[in-house]
């Protein structure tokens, strides 16, 4: 089990590997989930989105917004 350290910032290391098997990147939302006395995080990834899509019967208007804001967010980076 890889273990990493939290920084003076509260900033935590995610292992090379692991952010290769879940698709993060720079710039990745995390959603951070309290399940009992455990931390549960899940990289907002458009396979993350998909998988959620429908949960809301919003009829795919949320799954838009989302999608857009996610390019949204992108292309800031990349301007950067």
């Amino acid at each position: 089990m890889p273990l990493s350290t939290i920084n003076s910032k509260g900033q935590i290391l995610i292992p090379a590997k692991i952010r290769r098997k879940f698709k993060i990147s720079a710039g990745t939302k995390i959603n951070i989930e309290e399940k009992d006395d455990e931390l549960i995080l899940r990289p907002i990834t458009s396979e993350y989105l998909d998988k959620i899509a429908g949960i809301l019967k919003t009829k795919g208007k949320l799954l838009k917004a989302l999608l857009e804001e996610h390019a949204r967010d992108r292309e800031k980076e990349n301007s950067l």
